[in-house]
């Protein structure tokens, strides 16, 4: 039997990554991402963040060549592709299909103001019944800045796009979007199913620059001659699936139905909630996206909470520690009591906090007593800080008609550690369960669910990447009582901001 493979590319701002899985048995075979160091981010101004995507496609074309060759796989025998991308961001093109400037990408905030207005002028009401967001700091808001700023840019857009939407381009020479993407952007109304036409209206943006929109688990186009000849992929591969990086994460964790959520625990976290509730009175802590599965019949939303103030703590910790690994910093903190002998660390040293209401406290240390607390201390209590931050945004969410009744999440250096991920599941009283995958692996899954059932598609991923469970532990008024404690020291600390 000749084995064929499925092909995941995940078009991040640091890298790109090209992975591959046999389509059958959907085991993973290999993952590689370009370049080798990260790619540049353009700075013009504070705040500002662009890339030139012809730079996505260049890396792109090298990670499929290389993830075939260091697989050995013969690209002729890969059969379909899914693409996961770097959210929020935008492309603009002319009538040829050339980039009229630089990405402005997720992480940019010149339109901050921009979509504030528009939040105000139009009206809570009606942004949060019809677009469950504000505009906010979005690809609508950004593509208005443009027509402000760069009017003469403005003039030749033929199509505007998200990241992923253009790599789909270069691969096919198809134009499209999902309405997944344009949710995305805060450019799709809920409430009338179709594309938020009068907000772009609201912005004296023109409609018809919205691209065609193709069904996300669907054939969206096949590679092109020119694409083949710079991929290597043969003519005729059909792109079967787009979604960005953290809907795609979630199905990567094979999180699909209200009360299943995904998390990330890298230098911020992430909590991915699926809700099938359009309601929310949450127009700033909460944006909430069109989930993956979302289709006319099945309203499926994808609440995403941001902490960001979360590994960044234990990871500036291990750099000014007398520990030279994670490892035996975890190992000190394993032999301190739970709740760390009253010592608390309030984690959000890396900014502004949404879920603060944007307030930037710092990190602050409580309750030290320099007779009792050891190093061991500071790092139990950092540890459970920030699985007390998690706690507070998923209460977040589920007093925004979104409970969590299963959590999902990656083999990631926060998940690694059992202070942490004992200290969330027994705070939830749920099972956690860890999955050892990437958004590209995902990616590379769901380019083959247009072939068979979703049904199938998650038993291949609980087969191939599940890894452990952490199930919550027995004493869990000690966790209570620290978790009470730490929540009284941050709106003390709250109050005086």
């Amino acid at each position: 039997m000749i084995n064929m493979y499925y092909l995941g590319l995940d078009i991040g701002s640091s890298s790109v990554k090209a992975a591959l899985v046999e389509a059958d048995s959907g085991k993973s075979i290999l993952s590689v991402h370009e370049p080798k160091n990260e790619m540049n981010i353009n700075s013009p101004k504070n705040d500002w963040a662009e890339q030139d995507p012809n730079i996505w496609w260049k890396y792109t074309c090298k990670a499929i060549k290389r993830v075939c060759t260091e697989s050995s796989v013969d690209s002729k025998k890969i059969i379909s592709i899914g693409i996961s991308y770097q959210m929020h961001g935008l492309v603009v093109v002319d009538k040829n299909g050339e980039v009229l400037r630089d990405s402005i990408i997720w992480c940019d905030s010149r339109a901050v103001e921009i979509g504030a207005k528009a939040f105000n002028e139009i009206g809570e009401q009606k942004c949060m019944s019809h677009l469950l967001n504000s505009p906010g700091n979005f690809t609508a808001s950004k593509l208005r800045w443009v027509k402000e700023n760069e009017p003469e840019v403005y003039e030749k857009v033929y199509k505007y796009m998200l990241p992923g939407d253009y790599i789909a381009y270069k691969l096919t020479g198809e134009i499209n979007t999902t309405r997944n993407g344009l949710s995305e952007g805060i450019l799709w109304d809920y409430k009338n199913n179709t594309p938020a036409n009068w907000l772009l209206k609201h912005y004296g943006i023109d409609s018809s620059l919205t691209p065609n929109i193709v069904e996300n688990f669907s054939n969206q186009g096949h590679t092109s001659s020119i694409s083949s000849e710079e991929t290597g992929l043969k003519i005729g591969v059909p792109v079967t699936y787009r979604a960005g990086d953290q809907p795609n994460n979630a199905l990567s964790l094979n999180v699909f139905n209200p009360g299943e959520a995904a998390a990330s625990g890298g230098t911020s976290g992430v909590i991915y909630s699926i809700t099938d509730n359009l309601n929310s009175s949450e127009p700033s802590r909460i944006n909430h996206f069109a989930h993956v599965n979302y289709s006319n019949d099945l309203k499926s939303i994808g609440k995403l909470l941001c902490i960001n103030g979360a590994g960044i703590q234990y990871r500036w910790l291990r750099n000014h520690s007398i520990e030279d690994s994670y490892e035996k910093m975890n190992e000190k903190a394993s032999a301190i009591n739970v709740g760390s002998d009253g010592l608390s660390v309030i984690p959000f040293g890396n900014g502004s906090e949404r879920m603060l209401n944007n307030k930037n406290i710092g990190t602050h240390i409580c309750n030290l007593n320099l007779n009792q607390h050891s190093h061991g201390h500071l790092y139990r209590s950092s540890l459970e800080g920030i699985a007390f931050s998690f706690m507070f945004g998923m209460e977040i969410l589920k007093n925004d008609n979104s409970p969590i009744n299963v959590l999902r999440a990656g083999n990631d250096n926060l998940f690694r550690s059992k202070i942490f991920a004992n200290t969330v599941a027994t705070l939830i009283g749920q099972e956690i369960e860890i999955y050892n995958t990437t958004g590209a692996f995902g990616a590379a899954r769901a380019a083959g669910i247009s072939n068979s059932n979703l049904s199938n598609f998650r038993k291949k991923i609980a087969e191939n990447d599940h890894v452990m469970t952490f199930s919550p532990l027995k004493n869990k008024s000690e966790y209570q009582e620290a978790y009470f404690r730490w929540k009284k020291d941050l709106d003390g600390i709250l109050k005086n901001k």
